[in-house]
């Protein structure tokens, strides 16, 4: 049952499957990279194939225009989902791949030749990775761990290489959806804004789980406190995916369930969860929310849906209580596993997995609706969509 759901925290540290070598080879350009005003590098992870894409592509694109050129690539298996260090130098990537292939990969990010070279990568000791983030400072590392049911903590060096896992936090439990929900199935981790905090959503037992984040840790030593676990429940059949947290300080968090296609909306206050709205993203049933992102400004909210009616449901944000009002709808490329919003808010990029295409649209900052602007990348099976500074420009 899913109230039975607990967490096992096993440290790894020395006895677990040391890093390999090699992650993957690159393949970049040898000149410098010009930059213009707006100009922002696009990071894409892929799903991998014979015939298909063969790992992270780099992009130039325009956040004034909208306009992108190809950069540079580097083949890895998987990448399904990226993030950068908070100082840009280094990507890491998941091995999204069955128990013993699944992965953490690290790149050195030379943005000057736009390219990413593979540093190292490290097992996960978790199946199916598909998501990663680091910590505010970039020493650690998480994945979240779909059919492994977990989650894996590395750190990383000065020079981006990532260890062996040291700490693996192996969930059990399970939901009301016996297809679904017959097993944890950890989707997503992320830090609170100020830090304190790691939040993780578990789709197969319809949970966020909290732990304390320890910044003085050492090296070698997992930077959870081990003993902090936090359960926050979720409605039965949620299914929770994805989550943000609102750009004003955090004061809300947005969780998206993927099997009830709603987002339930949160008082945030010191890593503590006040449950104050739940409302419809997906109205047609399709059991296949994806995404969910806010803008830059904090006024709208964005979330995609698969499967039928594919596309982005848009909401107004109350700007006092954090509550949601829908306002729109947009129809997109097929499956949207997932979009990003450029830094200055002008444009929404959508990753369509099905369409073997990123779908390119211009917001309206005042109203938050959307229009395809019809300058779509073209790559084969794209599913996550990262921007990273270009040097000192920026768009203004």
């Amino acid at each position: 049952m899913a109230g039975l759901t607990s967490a096992l925290l096993l440290s790894c540290a020395g006895i677990c499957a040391g890093n390999t070598n090699k992650t993957g080879k690159a393949q970049g350009v040898a000149s410098l990279v010009k930059s213009e005003a707006g100009d922002f590098f696009l990071l894409v992870g892929t799903y991998t194939s014979e015939q298909g894409s063969k790992g992270i592509y780099l992009y130039r694109f325009n956040a004034l225009t909208g306009k992108s050129d190809s950069v540079s690539m580097v083949e890895v298996v998987n990448p399904s989902y990226l993030t950068l260090s908070p100082d840009e130098k280094f990507v890491y990537s998941v091995g999204e791949n069955d128990d013993k292939k699944g992965a953490a990969h690290s790149f050195l990010f030379d943005k000057q030749r736009g390219t990413l070279t593979p540093i190292n990568s490290s097992p996960t000791l978790g199946g199916s990775p598909c998501y990663i983030t680091t910590d505010h400072n970039g020493r650690n590392v998480y994945t979240a761990n779909y059919s492994g049911g977990s989650i894996s903590s590395f750190r990383a060096d000065e020079e981006g290489h990532l260890s062996p896992v040291i700490l693996l936090m192996q969930f059990k439990g399970n939901g009301p959806d016996s297809k679904r929900q017959a097993s944890p199935h950890l989707h997503s981790v992320m830090h609170s804004p100020d830090g304190q905090f790691l939040f993780a959503s578990d789709l197969g037992t319809d949970k966020l789980y909290r732990f304390s984040v320890n910044d003085a840790s050492v090296e070698g030593q997992p930077s959870l406190e081990r003993n902090s676990l936090k359960e926050f429940i979720m409605p039965p059949v949620t299914g929770p995916r994805h989550f943000d947290f609102h750009p004003d300080g955090g004061r809300y968090l947005y969780v998206l369930g993927e099997l009830s296609g709603e987002v339930i909306v949160f008082d945030y206050d010191q890593g503590l969860l006040t449950q104050k709205q739940i409302i419809a993203a997906d109205t047609v049933g399709a059991r296949g929310s994806a995404d969910i992102h806010l803008s830059p400004d904090g006024r709208f909210l964005y979330a995609s849906n698969r499967l039928q009616a594919d596309g982005i449901a848009i909401f107004s944000i109350d700007p006092g209580k954090g509550t949601l009002t829908k306002v729109g709808y947009q129809l997109t490329v097929k499956h949207p596993r997932n979009f990003v919003i450029t830094p200055n808010g002008k444009f929404l990029l959508v990753a369509g997995r099905d369409d073997n295409r990123i779908q390119v649209f211009s917001v309206d900052t005042e109203t938050g609706m959307l229009t395809d602007t019809n300058q779509s990348i073209n790559l084969s099976k794209p599913v996550c969509l990262k921007f990273a500074r270009m040097g000192e420009q920026q768009s203004r």
